[in-house]
């Protein structure tokens, strides 16, 4: 029992704290900042990491054509494309990758918090916590197709009919972490929904 009681107590406040100052940060620098930059409140990001094939040296025709455009491209094959004066539609794809992945961090952020409350009775193996993994493992696959392709689809929008179309490929490239991490919270998901179905009815032939 008195364990059960520390736990309630202390434990299981310090981890929503932990979880809700994560959240605020998570809004504030990865949503609110960026909007505001967005509409032009504070100074807004203007710079995109891109990949390029080869080194980055801009041939004299091109540089003057881009210069024309406000753009510059640095680097040699991990590059920065920069904008001098971006403008609306500019602003709002370079934000929207950092934005759309901070959201769904802070839904994550949330169902998290969810969980952390029914510690308060010391027991997390409670159906609407299996609900909430499993909306935890979607939001996480959603993640793990969006982080590679949103980045690739806005960076083509940003140098299209530019010079710089030409330098910077467009490519795609998903990685396993994401993806594993997604099924492997379905999955604990799928033991909560067992356990708490086969404890319910135990807990019937009493």
């Amino acid at each position: 029992m008195g364990a059960k009681s520390w736990w309630s107590r202390i434990d299981s406040r310090l981890l929503e704290a932990a979880l809700g100052l994560a959240a605020l940060l998570a809004g504030v620098f990865g949503v609110l900042l960026p909007v505001l930059g967005v509409v032009g409140l504070i100074d807004p990001v203007d710079t995109r990491e891109v990949k390029v094939e080869t080194t980055t040296r801009v041939p004299g025709t091109v540089t003057d054509a881009m210069a024309g455009h406000g753009l510059t491209l640095t680097g040699t094959h991990q590059a920065n494309l920069v904008f001098a004066h971006p403008d609306l539609s500019q602003r709002l794809l370079l934000a929207l990758p950092d934005i759309i992945g901070s959201l769904l961090l802070l839904v994550v952020l949330a169902l998290l918090f969810q969980m952390a409350r029914t510690l308060r009775g010391g027991d997390v193996f409670v159906p609407s916590n299996a609900r909430r993994l499993s909306a935890m493992g979607l939001t996480v696959l959603v993640q793990a197709v969006l982080s590679p392709v949103l980045p690739a689809l806005t960076t083509a929008a940003l140098v299209n009919g530019t010079p710089m179309a030409d330098q910077i490929p467009s490519a795609i490239t998903f990685t396993g972490e994401y993806v594993l991490l997604a099924f492997l919270i379905l999955a604990l998901g799928e033991v909560f929904r067992r356990g708490t179905k086969l404890r319910a009815d135990t807990e019937g032939l009493v």
